[in-house]
């Protein structure tokens, strides 16, 4: 087993969800440092997970792992955290197929915590409040769509609420699914409005994706929009 050491703080809000109509997982997350996309979301076809807090990817990256084993995310993320000595600054989250899990240490950065819903996960520490998490659980819920587009909203509405209370640097979204799109990976690594920025980007791409599919089919839709997870 790799050492779980740490690697640097990430006070952050997420959310990870499951779309059990088409068996897709996906990620968003903001926050006010930069590059939040290249740590916090991970996600594959058995699941996905988000480590903030004081980050350790070795704890995402394992537990994909274990779910590609047929390891419940429950056991495989508490196994993790178990072994890991600096458990109580660390927040992780995320779900599989049928479980989900969340973890908010005892010394993570006030206001912090989560919120767990049939289908999704919600976290986040160093926040403006605990309406944050609450307005992200509760516009996912209501939303409809394609998971992409819910999860962005999910996002909005947790930084309309007031997000990180530092402020705003970076944005992401990172969605596995088995009908793969360009606008499944996106990247605001460091913008004055991360989220706001993350919305103008999914537009086009949202469109360029249906042109893609109307000018080659659907086939090959799926062929351009495979993206790297």
């Amino acid at each position: 087993m790799v050492q779980l050491d740490p690697v640097i703080e990430l006070n952050t809000f997420s959310i990870a969800a499951r779309e059990g109509e088409t068996g897709a997982f996906g990620v968003a997350v903001a926050t006010a440092r930069p590059s939040v996309g290249s740590l916090v979301p991970w996600v594959s076809l058995k699941g996905a997970v988000a480590t903030q807090a004081r980050v350790n990817t070795e704890l995402a990256r394992q537990g994909l792992l274990l779910l590609a084993e047929g390891v419940p995310v429950d056991v495989a993320l508490s196994s993790l955290l178990w072994k890991d000595r600096d458990r109580e600054i660390r927040q992780v989250h995320g779900l599989d197929g049928e479980r989900a899990f969340c973890h908010t240490g005892a010394e993570c950065v006030p206001w912090c915590g989560h919120e767990e819903g049939p289908d999704f996960t919600v976290a986040g520490n160093m926040l403006a409040g605990p309406d944050v998490i609450a307005v992200m659980a509760r516009t996912f819920s209501k939303s409809d769509g394609e998971l992409s587009a819910r999860l962005l909203l999910a996002l909005e509405a947790g930084q309309a609420t007031g997000g990180d209370r530092r402020g705003k640097q970076s944005a992401a979204l990172l969605v596995a699914s088995p009908e793969p799109r360009m606008y499944h990976n996106l990247r605001v690594d460091d913008h004055g409005d991360p989220v706001g920025e993350l919305r103008r980007i999914y537009e086009p791409v949202v469109e360029h994706s249906r042109q893609i599919e109307r000018e080659y089919g659907p086939a090959a839709a799926g062929l351009f929009g495979r993206v790297k997870h």
